[in-house]
């Protein structure tokens, strides 16, 4: 097939000098793990190579790497997800076929490069760098797992869709039941994860597909077609659950799994039903939560997804669920108090696949789906740059992308400002993806205003800080067992990589441009709405200019952004946070934006759960907020800080009502009102009206 191949094939090829040079290179910087013998052949893995690809080259920062080791189980490492079309499918399977070709021992080139048609170029291909990502066209990386962490082959995959009305809180009857919780002695295990690492151990080492060996069947081995019982499946991207046990014949306690390698922190649920059966009732009582307040105490219902909807009447994820009830746990362990949520559920169809999650899940998988449809557009790949930050504990890569239009002169791109965003710093805070994701779609749309942003600003923005928790299911921590969001301050670099290269990326930025403004995106448990704590500034020349930026988008926003719920007190617990350590770094406009788990007390969207649009609409109005807080034109600003002061000393004359403070009220520090600002009710309508 290929003739000049075979001539090639009948002489003995000397050692690429490139490769010869790499090796040395990236040996004696500590680099390069592997022995020769172990790499893998660069022409049956070209498309990896080709866009420079390096998880072949680099050693992750704790224990081994077995990414250089060849086994049956390296061809996982290849992650055919759905989003790739059926033509990249065809045009990497000839790839493979005609990579065959290249396997004999006498041929030690690494540099054959491919056309587009999938046959072989005998050109050589440029020097590859360090750090890159994924091919435009070739298969993304697939999840790394610590190697304790049995998964399952299967992908999860869930469609977009927005509901046709409003899904509005669930109304406590006060009937509620109270299930009393029986555990192992009073029911049958029927789902339960055979080892989980705690506090008692430590990660150590990590592969695609997790664990060896064949993955055990942990639910239950159905009796026959007349046996109900459910068939429960939490060991795929994000999952959690750790144990199901069958009370009785429509009712399951259910055990979350704490975050690996702790013993904390159970909150994020996530997982599979099937055997589902249509005319019964059924009722779930998650047994361990750890805090005592949670929006289901205030109409938040668990969310719910069908696969038989989402496949005959594209149907997705909703909110569902009857007589919840979220209360202490009266059987706790002793050694802190545990509680409850319990709700009940009317299946739509026999025999479904079903899913129950705390929120809208977004995985590692559904971001490198997003980011390559990114670098194929070519359009959007020109004013958006996807690098590398860093790698995980995992070796999961941390993308960083850099999204501003090319300036015309030197002078015009040193004068741009610098924006920074981040997401999924807490892996079960997966508001913050859909938040980034609106942001995204905007920020690299056709939109005249998004064009004029692109024109004026650096976007750098880290869209998921903590992939390894995102792709174990843990609620908020790393695999090192650590709050991400308490060590920004850290210098342990191999520890917390995630963190440490996002804070020293951002030092770099600061040496060259002023950065206007760092926001990084959560979710919380126990306040509605959206709301965004920042830091006070003592410097009496920008005195609440920090508080301009979430009045306006407060204004642009009403029915979902609360300014009253906004904070901006620097607490001592706090240093070691993003907003906090990024303002001591000089950044003013340092933010966390806080979006709920449940949904809006305010406006149109009163008592009303929020949508994955509503959370994308975010987004957008982030950028728009930012045009009217760098709009030449300085009204909008100056109203705004005008509009501050009066209700700043309104709430000064509250707090001291009984001093005279003609003339001295704003030598008062604001730490001082602070906690009077912060027990303001939500619900408080804002002494302002929307004007846009």
């Amino acid at each position: 097939m290929f003739p000049a191949l075979e001539t090639e094939l009948k002489q003995k090829i000397l050692p690429d000098p490139y490769e010869d040079f790499m090796y040395h290179h990236l040996q004696y910087y500590g680099y390069f793990k592997a022995q020769r013998g172990s790499l893998p052949n660069s022409a049956t893995h070209q498309h990896v190579w080709k866009n420079n690809n390096p998880r072949y080259l680099l050693s992750g920062s704790l224990g081994k790497r077995d990414d250089l080791i060849l086994d049956p189980l390296q061809k996982e490492k290849r992650l055919w997800p759905s989003c790739l079309s059926s033509a990249v499918h065809r045009q990497m399977e000839a790839v493979n076929r005609d990579s065959l070709m290249l396997s004999s021992p006498l041929l030690k080139s690494r540099q054959l490069l491919h056309d587009e048609f999938g046959k072989v170029n005998l050109r050589l291909r440029e020097p590859r760098g360090l750090f890159a990502f994924f091919s435009g066209s070739g298969p993304l990386q697939a999840p790394r797992w610590p190697v304790e962490c049995e998964v399952i082959k299967e992908n999860i995959h869930h469609i977009e869709w927005v509901p046709p009305q409003p899904e509005h809180f669930y109304q406590p009857t006060g009937s509620e039941k109270i299930p009393e919780i029986v555990g192992e002695e009073g029911g049958t295990v029927v789902y339960q994860l055979d080892s989980v690492p705690t506090e008692d151990s430590y990660f150590t080492r990590s592969r695609v597909g997790g664990k060896r060996g064949v993955i055990k069947e942990l639910a239950v081995t159905l009796q026959g077609p007349e046996d109900n019982t459910l068939l429960f499946e939490s060991r795929f991207e994000s999952g959690n659950l750790q144990k199901a046990v069958r009370v009785d014949t429509y009712t399951y306690e259910l055990t979350l799994r704490t975050d690996l390698y702790t013993r904390k922190h159970t909150q994020w649920f996530y997982f599979r039903v099937q055997n589902t059966r249509k005319d019964a009732t059924y009722r779930f009582t998650i047994v361990n939560l750890l805090k005592p307040k949670s929006l289901y105490t205030v109409g938040m219902k668990p969310l719910f997804y069908s696969q038989l909807d989402a496949k005959t009447h594209s149907i997705g994820w909703r909110r569902e669920g009857d007589e919840i009830k979220y209360y202490r746990n009266n059987s706790d362990d002793g050694q802190q108090p545990l509680y409850c949520l319990t709700w009940t559920i009317q299946f739509p169809h026999d025999q479904d696949t079903c899913f129950f999650a705390h929120f809208y899940p977004y995985t590692y998988t559904d971001l490198q789906c997003y980011l390559l449809s990114v670098t194929n557009n070519p359009v959007q790949s020109q004013f958006c740059k996807l690098r590398t930050l860093c790698q995980s504990l995992a070796g999961n890569t941390v993308y960083l992308l850099t999204i501003t239009n090319p300036a015309r002169t030197p002078q015009e791109a040193a004068a741009k400002k610098a924006v920074v965003l981040s997401a999924r710093v807490h892996p079960g805070e997966s508001n913050g993806s859909w938040i980034m994701k609106g942001f995204l779609d905007f920020i690299l749309s056709n939109s005249p205003d998004a064009q004029l942003l692109r024109d004026t600003f650096i976007f750098k923005v880290v869209p998921m800080l903590n992939p390894d928790g995102v792709i174990v299911g843990n609620y908020r921590c790393s695999l090192a067992g650590r709050d991400l969001n308490r060590h920004y301050k850290t210098i342990l670099k191999e520890s917390f990589p995630c963190v440490w290269h996002t804070r020293n990326m951002i030092k770099r930025l600061l040496e060259e441009r002023e950065v206007l403004l760092y926001c990084d995106f959560h979710g919380h448990s126990r306040k509605n709405n959206i709301f965004l704590y920042g830091c006070n500034n003592n410097d009496r020349k920008f005195w609440l200019h920090e508080r301009v930026f979430p009045l306006m988008l407060s204004k642009n926003a009403p029915d979902k952004f609360s300014f009253h719920s906004c904070n901006f007190k620097v607490q001592k617990c706090k240093e070691g946070t993003g907003r906090v350590v990024m303002w001591r770094m000089g950044i003013l406009n340092s933010y966390t934006m806080e979006s709920t788990f449940g949904g809006s007390t305010l406006g149109n969207k009163r008592d009303t759960h929020f949508t994955t649009e509503d959370l994308k609409s975010l987004g957008y109005h982030v950028c728009d907020t930012l045009l009217d807080f760098c709009d030449p034109d300085r009204t909008k600003f100056m109203q705004c800080l005008a509009e501050l002061k009066a209700l700043l000393q309104q709430e000064i004359h509250k707090k001291f009502k009984d001093t005279d403070l003609e003339g001295s009220w704003s030598d008062i520090s604001l730490s001082d009102i602070e906690s009077s600002h912060r027990q303001m009710e939500e619900t408080e309508a804002p002494p302002w009206t929307h004007q846009k």
